[in-house]
């Protein structure tokens, strides 16, 4: 008697696509790439021309990776290209405590 195991193929190759997504999540997450940084569209213009294009989108994906940096209340991004680590754009920002309520 011949005893086949649960996963079909399909279900098999399924699987394999799946870990192979979340090894490079992991990884991307890792290199600090931007995509898994919380980059807004609107933010991916890594050419500085003005317009958001599907091939800088694609390169969140793979070429650009962020930094981030922090110095009191002023948090920085520093945006480079992985391949060289050329800085494309630094991104500053401060941020302010609410004021505390008076004592009374």
């Amino acid at each position: 008697m011949i005893l086949r195991g649960k996963f079909s193929r399909r279900r098999k190759a399924l699987l394999v696509l799946v870990l192979i997504v979340l090894a490079w999540l992991g990884y991307a997450w890792y290199a600090n790439i931007a995509i898994t940084k919380g980059i807004e569209q609107k933010d991916m213009d890594w050419n500085g021309d003005g317009t958001v294009t599907r091939d800088e989108i694609i390169q969140s994906f793979y070429a650009v990776a962020v930094n981030d940096s922090q110095d009191g209340n002023r948090h920085c991004r520093t945006f480079v290209r992985r391949s060289t680590g050329e800085q494309i754009r630094v991104d500053c920002r401060t941020e302010f405590a609410p004021a505390e309520a008076p004592k009374k």
